[in-house]
């Protein structure tokens, strides 16, 4: 009777962990759905969603594609090296990079504030803001969760 139970516990464990990574992958893959697209593909879609939220002009649509451009072409060289880097970065290369990334935060909304209205501003800070607090959270589960995992396999 012993074995039995065993077993059946086992089994239920085992098909459980096996459902939450499947759960945990189709996750990844509906929040990452624009990494199968070409960087020219993921800016045309970027701006066509800020036009359809912001009510941009054909001016601003310009204007905004050269910056969702540079910004995507600096993310995507950021990854590249970062993913080329072996060794975790010391406390002054953290600083050096965070101070270097707020400071092109800090000239990217003061190039959008002279390319939108107040109003369309406004709505771009709060939907900034809003993908800004979705990722923080989004990285903070997906390091929870990989605590999870190393818990486990100790």
């Amino acid at each position: 009777m012993k074995k039995l139970f065993t077993t059946a516990l086992i089994a239920l464990i085992t098909i459980t962990g096996f459902a939450q990574e499947k759960q945990n992958a189709q996750c990844r893959n509906e929040h990452h759905g624009m990494e199968n697209f070409t960087p020219e593909q993921r800016q045309e879609l970027m701006l066509k969603k800020m036009t359809l939220e912001l009510d941009l002009n054909a001016s601003q649509q310009k204007e905004m594609s050269k910056i969702v451009g540079e910004q995507m072409a600096k993310r995507e060289a950021f990854m590249k090296d970062h993913k080329a880097k072996t060794e975790k970065p010391s406390n002054d290369e953290m600083f050096a990079m965070k101070s270097k990334m707020l400071d092109e935060q800090i000239a990217m909304k003061a190039r959008v504030k002279k390319i939108l209205s107040t109003e369309q501003f406004s709505k771009w800070e709060k939907i900034s803001h809003h993908h800004h607090n979705g990722m923080k959270k989004h990285h903070s589960d997906k390091r929870k969760g990989d605590k999870d995992k190393e818990a486990e396999t100790k």
